[in-house]
């Protein structure tokens, strides 16, 4: 080798070593991500007091063209779906169809879906299965679902318990247990003690009360329409584990799906506040004389501002009058 070669040689050896010392020194001298650490109420916990909203355009199922895909591969992606999803839901359409327009009941001035998909970026509310679709019923269940369909064909309106439960204004999907998101009104209220927490539903007025003393919980023959909630914490996540709800075989999910639930209902939900702005919220519905497994969602609730507005359905409930007086109506024309 001649001289200068090597002398060549050994400068750019050291050069090199000079860089990877610099750049190994500025990795070492950056400083770590910070993790976010929640806000603290009276009682030590993570604070959730305040007032969020879960409304999104993610749909609860996974459709059928995302087949596959958990998560938006983009923002673009996400913008994209949220459109075309405004355009599909869209109540000022016009077919030209009177019957159609009449059973379209409120046009788009009354919905408030949001615009956009949930935080979280999945295609679907259902996390679990993978599939982000709601398990299959089991053989007697799905029989007995089809046998009340057949029914209400015949009598959808005899009484009022032939309604489904939002119409009744007594359970909706934005009330819970699972709390999901509806056409409007997904707006909460959530208060917090060292004893209790209490979530407020927007949508129907409805009050959940949360034990967090460890209280059993009410014996099998007491039964409520959004069940018998008790809480603890998990680290930073409320954990609320929610049973003895009131028979019905209606649905309990609202517009979001027309599925069934039963006395054997027990729903575990998961609070998590992940950002100053946002709880991450999961919960497991487990129906065991229904679905053939459990089926668990995931929402974002972002904060928002109050109040929260009275929701006096019961009250106000002139829908029921007219449904009830239109069906009696129809069958004197028979």
């Amino acid at each position: 080798m001649r001289p200068w070669s090597l002398v060549v040689k050994v400068f750019f050896t050291s050069a090199l070593g000079v860089v990877a010392s610099v750049v190994l020194l500025a990795q070492a001298s950056k400083p770590a991500a910070k993790t976010w650490t929640p806000p603290l109420a009276a009682d030590g916990h993570p604070d959730l007091t305040g007032f969020w909203n879960n409304a999104s355009l993610t749909p609860l199922q996974r459709p059928s063209k995302l087949s596959g895909k958990d998560h938006f591969a983009s923002d673009e992606e996400a913008a994209a779906f949220a459109n075309a999803r405004l355009q599909e839901v869209n109540r000022d359409r016009r077919t030209g169809d009177k019957q159609a327009d009449l059973d379209g009941a409120y046009n788009e001035v009354w919905f408030d879906r949001g615009t956009k998909v949930s935080r979280t970026k999945r295609t679907s509310l259902i996390v679990d299965p993978p599939d982000g679709r709601v398990p299959p019923m089991t053989p007697e269940a799905q029989a007995k679902y089809e046998r009340i369909q057949a029914k209400l064909a015949q009598h959808p309106a005899d009484g009022p318990e032939d309604r489904p439960f939002p119409d009744r204004c007594l359970v909706f999907s934005q009330s819970g247990p699972p709390m999901m998101p509806g056409n409007y009104n997904d707006n909460y209220q959530i208060v917090q003690t060292g004893q209790f927490v209490t979530i407020l539903a927007e949508m129907g007025g409805i009050n959940r009360v949360i034990p967090l003393d460890g209280r059993p919980h009410f014996p099998a023959n007491i039964r409520q329409w959004t069940g018998d909630p008790r809480g603890h914490w998990e680290g930073n996540t409320l954990v609320v584990d929610t049973t003895n709800f009131k028979f019905g075989d209606r649905s309990r999910f609202g517009v979001v799906y027309d599925g069934m639930t039963d006395g054997n209902l027990h729903v575990i939900e998961r609070f998590t506040r992940t950002d100053p702005d946002t709880i991450l919220y999961r919960a497991t519905v487990d129906d065991p004389s229904v679905y053939t497994k459990p089926w668990t969602v995931e929402i974002a609730m972002n904060k928002t501002k109050g109040p929260i507005f009275e929701y006096a359905c019961h009250e106000g409930n002139y829908g029921m009058v007219g449904i009830l007086s239109g069906f009696r109506a129809e069958e004197k024309k028979k």
